[in-house]
């Protein structure tokens, strides 16, 4: 016992430190037990591969998870396109991986409505998970104005909400993105129609925050690539939405946001 406790006493001495917690935050498209279940198992797997250790962060609103990393509070995140741009310029977030293919925002309709074209959504009411969700709002928002077409947006807090809230005829039309669509119940998405594909952009990208220290964005980075080399992780990286990972680059991924010029549409987190 006495050669314990004098372990103790000089323990600080010899350089030790406790291994940090890196938290993890996930944009909230999905409800939380659905972020829960969908990433839990990942960071599990980030942990075993890592020797890092992670704590998942599930904020209530996309509004309440863009002021937690404008005021830098996660460690690392995964986020939308025009998030990592806000995330980079707010605090210096490094992009660090993302997925192969580009996002693409969709807009819905009841599958029995007579809508067909973007002009009969004038004046009309459309529902959206937030107003900064990127290819589902912000982006769709731009385009529709730039066609002089003025819609009342009404912001319903998920995607599902979106899905469910056009379905129920709340709103005339959703914005969305297809990958979230392809996830819903065969009997939801057989009520609804696309009507609207926006342009492709870079997709969400996992993020961390520049006090990371470099070896460990690294290991990270190195973990999720590999795990899309590994037929065993599929599950994983699909429940993700990052189910073919590649390395990201700001300067090549994110820049073209910024000459979008989309700020006029943002609705900056207080």
């Amino acid at each position: 016992m006495a050669t314990l406790l004098l372990l103790a006493a000089f323990w600080p001495s010899w350089g030790f430190a406790a291994q940090p917690v890196w938290t993890f935050a996930v944009v909230p498209q999905f409800p939380p037990a659905q972020i829960y279940a969908d990433w839990q198992p990942l960071l599990e797997a980030l942990q075993r591969k890592t020797g890092l250790s992670f704590k998942l962060l599930v904020y209530p609103s996309i509004p309440e998870f863009e002021l937690a990393f404008t005021r830098g509070v996660p460690d690392f995140a995964y986020m939308n396109p025009y998030h990592v741009v806000m995330a980079h310029g707010s605090q210096g977030y490094v992009p660090l991986v993302r997925n192969d293919a580009p996002l693409s925002g969709i807009l819905v309709v009841r599958a029995d409505s007579g809508i067909t074209s973007l002009g009969q959504l004038d004046g009309k009411s459309v529902a959206f998970p937030a107003p900064n969700a990127f290819g589902a709002s912000l982006y769709m928002r731009a385009l529709l104005h730039r066609k002089g077409i003025h819609i009342l947006p009404h912001y319903v807090g998920s995607h599902d909400n979106v899905y469910r809230a056009v379905a129920r005829g709340d709103d005339a039309a959703g914005g969305a993105i297809a990958l979230t669509l392809a996830r819903e119940p065969a009997a939801l998405r057989e009520r609804l129609r696309v009507i609207y594909t926006t342009p492709g952009a870079a997709p969400h990208a996992v993020v961390a925050a520049p006090r990371v220290p470099a070896r460990d964005r690294l290991l990270v980075q190195r973990a999720l690539l590999d795990m899309g080399r590994d037929p065993a992780d599929a599950a994983l990286l699909r429940g993700i939405q990052i189910p073919h990972p590649i390395q990201a680059d700001y300067a090549r991924d994110y820049v073209p946001l910024e000459r979008l010029h989309l700020e006029h549409f943002l609705v900056r987190p207080k």
